[in-house]
């Protein structure tokens, strides 16, 4: 019996970790992508590597607890443009986040709707590319 609570007891402990290391190699994706993006567009700046996991972080947090308000909120203005508002809305969080996070700037309201489409598609592919496949849309 004690043997089979500790294969639970691991098996758990195995989980937790596999999770976490996949949050972390996604914060990772996430500040790759920032940086990326900082260097195609010329709007969009990243002083160091620890400004963009700092606002790799924030816009996370942001995307989880803010956005979806945001979208609740503005959802009549999404229905009459047929989806598009929700890209001025991911372009207002980023440039938000530009001016909240130290060393992440973001120049213009433009700035922040293209760099937010260039960040997610960056995102999108190099979590594609180098996470296994049981683990990209779960």
């Amino acid at each position: 019996m004690q043997s089979t609570s500790s294969n639970w007891r691991i098996s758990c402990l195995n989980q937790l970790y596999n999770q976490r290391m996949r949050l972390l190699i996604i914060w990772v994706i996430n500040s790759a992508s920032l940086i990326t993006v900082a260097y195609l567009l010329p709007g969009i700046t990243v002083s160091s590597f620890r400004a963009a996991f700092i606002a790799a972080l924030v816009l996370g947090l942001v995307n989880t607890f803010v956005r979806p308000i945001m979208v609740l909120l503005t959802l009549p203005a999404t229905i009459l443009t047929l989806g598009f508002f929700i890209f001025v809305i991911n372009g207002l969080l980023f440039w938000w986040v530009g001016s909240s996070v130290d060393g992440f700037i973001v120049e213009s309201f433009w700035y922040g709707m293209i760099g937010a489409i260039v960040y997610s598609l960056i995102a999108w592919v190099l979590a594609y590319a180098l996470l296994p496949k049981r683990e990209r849309f779960s």
